[in-house]
């Protein structure tokens, strides 16, 4: 072998790790919304969590990817460990489709059938036509299929040259030795285990150990302790993940690798037990592409077999190896390590925005009690309230940030750009929260009072700003338009009733009815709650041009204000409601 055929094996290499991580992240893109799907349907079921980890596997074509997801999803509290469990299990059995894919690449013979079959007739088409749909298809959906096309020929085209590159191997003494060697299924299984700790991808190991077997020098005796430390090997980009976690997200890692290594342990030792007994024929028989694939998939099926019965246990070995602290510790609110799967971290993001509005929320009530009723007890949770969305703003923001750095498509992109107009409506209701309490606390302790005729006023505008923000609430949480609808409407008559406040303040102090100082109090009531509703028509507007996938602020609302009878119907019904001291 010279050095032509080792740059020609490299070469070949690399196309081949690159063509799998595209194509892995191309069908990730495309299937974002199906893998929310499968993870909703998530119950405590052994099955079910079986076949979710399955599913999503073999939909992004990583193990390590699902595993690191649900390391993610645990260190969240999105997963709790016992479902993490079957999921990993059914991880290592998704793995195995790629396996069977690579397969087709050691497809011999002249019949058309078989021609058809090989990568090298078919993956040129595919090729033509990935390159097509990314260039000049302007859906991202469609581009993302191009690019799935793209990856996959681009695989199977450093799956070749590899197998080229190393053919003229087939009668080198050292390289045959080599195999010889790892009949050994110690050396065997550290190789497996090395080569996939390194590059950080099973599939891709397998697939470079189906490239050797074309040499015709890879036996079945060797190749099976390889594959067995393959999926030892895989552990290391789970194990990676869990650093810095919560410790269920550790017991999570340690689980997988648990797993791989107990079912490694027990099925090596029925592998050499049968081996030194019966000595089978096939062990020293050249092994094929399909030959490994079907390897691959018999000892990960086997090792879920044993094991899946035995997840509980496998749970109280991850306690006992990660044992609790004394104190609870906190789980973080946004895990990073869903960032490798932007829709699911769009997802999480989405769920704390909902916390945050429902912080922002009921310190805005707070406050508005505290002006009806001053409550001290009430008055705190309103600064504790402001502080906790000042958190949440940050963490949020800087999520978004990064999620916003991954390819999304139109509805992904435009959830995201709501949330990031969202979190900043919401902060700033409860800074005026915070506001309108320290209004309250004023008049209190200067003894302050309204007329009877101002506080029927403000009761009025009271009730209007509850209600805006109890409407722009829960538009956002159920993303309902049509309630995101109403609340423009609401939104300027609250602007009516500050211009029409104001007025008759004024007319009040001229007659000497009303104190200057008591007035700048009003003042700053009015002025505080009428930004309130600006905020809440701003979160209607990212609720309404969400649902259009419109990313132009506040689009929808133009359109429903310059012609919508709806909008002046509502109008109407919240002028009588609102405006009827006049």
């Amino acid at each position: 072998m010279d050095i032509f055929n080792v740059l020609t094996l490299i070469g070949g290499l690399c196309l081949f790790l690159f063509g799998m991580n595209i194509m892995g992240s191309a069908l990730e893109r495309s299937a974002g919304s199906k893998l929310e799907t499968m993870i909703g349907k998530l119950t405590s079921g052994r099955l079910a969590g079986f076949l979710t980890g399955l599913g999503v596997t073999a939909v992004i074509q990583s193990s390590s990817a699902t595993t690191v997801m649900v390391v993610g999803f645990v260190n969240s509290g999105l997963m709790n460990l016992r479902q993490a469990i079957s999921v990993i299990m059914g991880a290592n059995v998704g793995t195995t489709v790629t396996a069977w894919i690579l397969s087709l690449g050691g497809i011999s013979g002249d019949g058309l059938v078989l021609q058809l079959l090989k990568p090298s007739s078919f993956t040129p088409v595919l090729a033509l036509i990935g390159i097509v749909l990314f260039m000049f298809v302007k859906s991202q959906r469609k581009k993302d299929i191009g690019m799935v096309l793209l990856g996959f020929a681009t695989l199977m085209f450093g799956m070749e040259t590899m197998t080229g590159a190393v053919e003229v191997l087939r009668d080198v003494p050292a390289f045959t030795n080599l195999f010889v060697m790892f009949k050994n299924p110690f050396l065997g299984v550290l190789a497996g285990a090395v080569l996939t700790a390194v590059i950080q991808s099973s599939s891709a190991s397998v697939g470079i150990l189906q490239a050797l077997a074309a040499t015709g020098a890879v036996s079945y005796g060797a190749a099976v302790p390889i594959i067995m430390g393959q999926n030892i090997g895989t552990c290391v980009t789970a194990m990676l993940s869990s650093v810095g976690t919560t410790k269920n997200a550790k017991r999570a890692a340690l689980v997988h690798l648990s797993f791989n290594i107990i079912g490694t342990v027990v099925w090596l030792g029925v592998f050499s037990l049968v081996n030194a007994l019966f000595a089978p024929a096939l062990l020293n028989e050249s092994a094929t592409h399909a030959g490994i694939a079907i390897a691959h998939s018999i000892f990960n099926i086997a090792c879920t077999l044993l094991l899946l019965p035995m997840s509980s246990l496998l749970e109280k070995l991850a306690y006992k190896l990660v044992p609790d602290a004394k104190m609870p510790e906190s789980i973080s609110e946004l895990d990073e390590r869903l960032l490798a799967t932007p829709t699911v971290a769009l997802e999480r993001a989405h769920t704390v925005t909902f916390d945050m509005a429902k912080v922002a929320t009921d310190a805005l009530f707070d406050s508005l009690d505290c002006l009806s009723a001053y409550d001290k007890e009430k008055a705190e949770r309103v600064r504790e309230a402001e502080d906790k969305t000042d958190h949440f703003e940050d963490i949020i923001g800087s999520y978004l940030l990064k999620i916003s750095t991954h390819q999304l498509n139109e509805k992904e992109g435009a959830i995201a750009s709501m949330l990031f107009k969202a979190i900043g409506d919401f902060e700033r209701i409860s800074d005026h929260a915070v506001n309108l309490v320290e209004s309250a606390e004023e008049m209190r302790e200067k003894g302050m009072t309204f007329s009877p005729e101002a506080q029927v006023e403000m009761d009025s505008l009271l009730a209007a700003t509850r209600e805006i923000v109890e409407l722009s609430y829960r538009s956002f949480v159920d993303g309902d338009a049509e309630l995101a609808n109403a609340i423009e409407p609401l939104e300027q008559v609250i602007d009516v009733m500050k211009g029409l406040l104001r007025s008759r303040h004024i007319d009040r102090l001229r007659g000497g009815n009303c104190g200057i100082e008591a007035g700048f109090v009003w003042s700053d009531l009015i002025s505080n709650m009428e930004r309130v509703s600006d905020h809440c028509s701003n979160i209607a507007g990212c609720v309404m041009d969400a649902r259009a996938q419109n990313l132009n602020l506040h689009e929808s609302l133009k359109t429903m204000r310059s012609d919508s009878e709806l909008y002046r119907e509502k109008y109407g019904e919240y002028t009588k409601k609102y405006i009827s001291f006049v």
